[in-house]
């Protein structure tokens, strides 16, 4: 089924998801090991805030995959049910999933600050479009549906 094609780039974005996690566990077990906490680095959130510092950009990471690709999230169920999963949305799927792997490995690593904004803004658009390619798929599916409701009209009114 060619639809399900849309499901690979949605394994991979959670793919991503737990990768970013992993990443953030490990590092932060690792600074425990070595910055062992007292129990005022615990003492409200701030002081858990400030004790992770170090550590902090794989836990940035993690929720910023949890702000925009909730529109991807979103977007696919409807892709699948309403059969407009084509060969652009999984192509866009798979730019927009790429995009956001860059993103994470910048924000993780190197933290340029110019690159992960433009690969950000990128996966923005990318998705806006999927977005919009629904929008507009829906638009053209419902006049379609009326056309056949206003032929089959006709047809009924011409029996009588």
């Amino acid at each position: 089924m060619a639809i399900l094609g849309i499901l690979w780039p949605t394994f991979a974005l959670v793919g991503l998801i737990f990768v970013v996690w992993a990443t953030l566990f490990f590092q932060r077990f690792r600074h425990m090991k070595r910055t062992p906490p007292r129990a005022a680095d615990f003492a409200d959130g701030e002081a858990a805030l400030r004790y992770f510092r170090p550590v902090e950009m794989p836990a940035n990471n993690l929720a910023n995959l949890f702000e925009m690709p909730v529109l991807y999230f979103a977007l696919v169920p409807l892709l699948i049910l309403t059969g407009q999963a084509n060969h652009i949305q999984v192509t866009l799927a798979w730019a927009f999933v790429a995009a956001r792997a860059l993103h994470s490995f910048i924000h993780i690593g190197p933290k340029k600050v110019q690159w992960r904004f433009m690969v950000y803004l990128l996966s923005v658009i990318v998705l806006m479009a999927m977005w919009i390619g629904f929008f507009v798929d829906m638009v053209h599916a419902a006049g379609e549906i009326s056309r056949a409701a206003d032929a089959m009209g006709d047809m009924m009114g011409d029996v009588n």
